[in-house]
């Protein structure tokens, strides 16, 4: 059973170092054991396993770790049916030529929010918004998103977080909830990063049930309240032909 428990941990270990690279292409071995929180010679033990079967690469000029060619096997046998982020690309598209914004569909994990799928702004000045990237549901337009139109038990279970921010006010954000649901869509702006600004609305599927979130991301001074208040109704009409593509 002992035995059984070590495996596990390190497969779990295993599993934190792959997922430090979400946030970046290259690493050094100081930086991942930082991350995780291991001591250096248990991480190196780790990332010879991993680069053994291809999952982990090292640049012997760098001595930095990127993630090897095997995680692209895999992902060619992702399947594409029923996938948001790949049925609804065509939407997005047509969304960001429409606005001329970032857009970014995202869906709830836990307490967080996961970006599956991004369409870039064309324009000079814009933000960047990376795939996969993770954030809290208590913050962002997307965050209200998803938690407005969810069960009330995510509510609860939010509010009760260990990771609830100490100065961020529980009534207020049931209120910014109930205004969300009320109005369809939600905004935010500067909420979880300087100088920017988004506006999202619920994709809904046929049943009525919450799919995603769909997101117009930009500056802050491109993107203001009074903008963001006239494209709603556009992003919510767009929201809503996505949901009737989905089953």
């Amino acid at each position: 059973m002992e035995d059984g428990k070590l495996t596990v941990r390190a497969v779990e270990r295993a599993l934190d170092i792959m997922l430090c690279f979400t946030g970046a292409t290259e690493l050094t071995l100081t930086e991942i054991a930082s991350r995780v929180d291991l001591h250096k010679s248990t991480v190196h033990r780790l990332l010879a396993s991993l680069e053994g079967k291809g999952f982990i690469m090292r640049d012997a000029a760098t001595d930095k770790y990127r993630l090897g060619y095997r995680l692209w096997e895999l992902s060619a046998n992702l399947s594409k049916e029923g996938d948001p982020g790949i049925i609804l690309l065509p939407e997005m598209e047509r969304l960001r030529d429409q606005l001329g914004e970032t857009i970014s569909l995202y869906v709830q994990d836990g307490l967080l929010r996961v970006r599956i799928q991004a369409v870039q702004s064309n324009q000079a000045i814009r933000r960047v918004a990376p795939v996969g990237a993770r954030m809290p549901l208590y913050v962002g337009a997307s965050s209200k998103v998803l938690v407005a139109f969810a069960e009330p038990a995510l509510h609860e279970k939010l509010l009760a977080s260990a990771d609830w921010p100490t100065g961020l006010d529980q009534q207020a954000f049931l209120q910014q909830l109930s205004d969300t649901k009320l109005a369809g869509f939600a905004t935010s702006v500067e909420e979880r990063e300087p100088g920017a600004a988004a506006v999202s609305a619920p994709v809904l599927d046929r049943g009525g049930r919450l799919v995603a979130a769909l997101a117009v991301s930009g500056p802050a001074n491109r993107l203001t309240l009074e903008v963001m208040q006239e494209q709603a109704p556009l992003i919510m009409e767009a929201a809503r032909r996505m949901g009737t593509m989905l089953r």
